[in-house]
């Protein structure tokens, strides 16, 4: 098949700059490649990338982008020049896989030599979805959006399918793997907390460090570290300096400074996966009831043997299952604060359980290991594309 991918326009592919969509659509496009087929990709230009070249089988095409803006208007607008960019660079092929909002609107309507136009729902529907209209496929992330998508256009039910996100599950569930020379040394008997994702204020990360400031004086409990990787600027999806600033003087009243890190955005998968194997408990305390998806970094982090601990947003039931994978606490109630702490609290003091957890985890997110993924994919659109069947005539 030939299969064109179409990335937004604010990150470059490969994604050395971070990104769950740009990473998840490189390495699927690598997998489609090595089993033969033929593999297009639209990315932003970016310094020290060649406009167009042909590498590991993807040919890779980088038209003009921008950075990403803080208001969501200007993103808007940005996605709109950059669809229009795309569409008029777009070759002949059976799928296209757009991750824009605009483009769907008029892919399938003005261009259908560019093939049958495939969703990915990476970002919570905005309306757009009441404008689309010739789609052929809708991957929704998680049930909640796929509720969310339907909720703007029922039409498109027939093409919806939930299918999670993609992560490297064999990289992930392996030992090996080297942690950022930053990173303290482990220690005997220490217990490691942590959260990998954008150091973004609808995060819960103040959440996260007042639980933390709960669990100071409790007692019986192992020595435990706090370890925090993300990117905290506005243009990788961060707050900003500012609430950086916020975040380090709360954790500082929380816990002696040494006991915990904060880590810059690690971009090698390799590197990546180490800082996830140092990890015991994952914590992803987010507040965002319209912002979460699916949780990818949730779902690698239990792939690497850690124990989730996540918000009750609907967007991780179709994956944490508190209690038998993970835990999960009410991030809305007035009582959210120790309800995590407790969480936390649980899963140091209690190794046998940390570990039931954690294998049980381990083993529910290999679902969604790559080569898995691909497959399914490829079975899809295999379906999409294949010639319709003549309509048998009656005797």
């Amino acid at each position: 098949m030939r299969l064109t991918i179409v990335n937004g326009f604010f990150l470059p592919v490969p994604p050395i700059s971070g990104g769950s969509t740009e990473k998840s659509w490189y390495r699927l496009g690598r997998e489609f490649a090595a089993r033969g087929h033929e593999v297009t990709m639209f990315s932003r230009r970016w310094r020290g990338f060649p406009n167009e070249e042909t590498s590991e089988g993807i040919r890779h095409v980088r038209l003009r982008g921008a950075d990403h803006r803080r208001q969501l208007w200007r993103n808007l607008l940005l996605d709109f020049l950059w669809s229009w960019r795309v569409f008029f660079a777009l070759p002949a092929a059976d799928i296209v896989v757009v991750n824009t909002v605009a483009l769907p609107a008029w892919l399938g309507w003005l261009k259908p030599r560019a093939g049958r136009v495939v969703i990915m729902t990476g970002r919570m529907p905005k309306g757009q979805y009441r404008r689309y209209r010739q789609v052929a496929r809708v991957l929704a992330a998680s049930t909640y959006v796929r509720d969310r998508v339907l909720e703007e256009n029922p039409a498109l039910g027939p093409v919806m399918r939930v299918s999670g996100y993609p992560i490297d599950w064999q990289l992930l569930s392996h030992d090996g793997d080297s942690a950022p020379p930053t990173l303290p040394a482990a220690q005997s008997g220490e217990v490691v907390i942590g959260y990998v994702g954008r150091i973004h204020r609808e995060k819960g990360l103040l959440l996260l460090a007042d639980a933390i400031k709960l669990l100071k004086d409790a007692p019986g409990l192992p020595p435990f570290r706090l370890l925090l990787c993300g990117p905290e600027d506005i243009a990788r999806g961060g707050s900003g300096a500012v609430f950086r600033g916020q975040l380090l003087n709360k954790l500082s009243a929380a816990m002696p400074s040494s006991h915990f890190n904060l880590l810059d955005p690690q971009f090698n998968d390799r590197t990546l996966a180490g800082v996830y194997r140092r990890i015991d408990i994952f914590c992803y305390p987010s507040l965002a009831e319209k912002g979460e998806t699916f949780g990818v970094a949730v779902a690698e982090a239990m792939a690497s043997g850690a124990v989730p601990v996540v918000s009750r947003l609907a967007c991780f039931t179709d994956f944490v299952r508190d209690g038998a994978n993970g835990l999960v606490f009410d991030h809305a109630a007035p009582d959210a604060t120790a309800q995590l702490a407790a969480a936390l609290a649980r899963l140091l003091g209690d190794a046998a359980t940390r570990q039931r957890l954690a294998d049980a985890a381990r083993e529910d997110s290999q679902v969604y290991d790559y080569a898995t993924y691909a497959d399914t994919l490829l079975a899809d659109f295999a379906q999409l594309t294949a010639p319709a069947k003549p309509a048998s005539s009656a005797p």
